[in-house]
């Protein structure tokens, strides 16, 4: 565990690796889930799917957080990377 960042909420982490989510989402989640100041359950929601986004929206998203290869990706590419980082 040490080529990881500190994990506060082990079981919830292992449960959203075994669902498919990327180490950095699951450990996101789990440290939020962990911290009583957090509520990302209540901060979610308020941006529409990704289905509604424009391309160039997704690809300036993509961009933001480095998705690489997103100027050759089609739109439905573009949705599919962003979820799954």
């Amino acid at each position: 565990m040490a080529d990881r960042p500190s994990i506060k909420n082990e079981k919830l982490y292992e449960d959203l690796r075994d669902e498919g989510m990327s180490k950095e989402k699951a450990a996101r989640i789990a440290n939020a889930k962990a911290n009583d100041d957090m509520s990302p359950s209540k901060k979610g929601g308020k941006q529409p799917p990704y289905e509604e986004w424009s391309k160039d929206e997704l690809y300036e998203r993509a961009q933001e957080i480095g998705i690489e290869g997103r100027s050759d990706m089609t739109k439905d590419e573009l949705i599919e990377a962003l979820r799954q980082h």
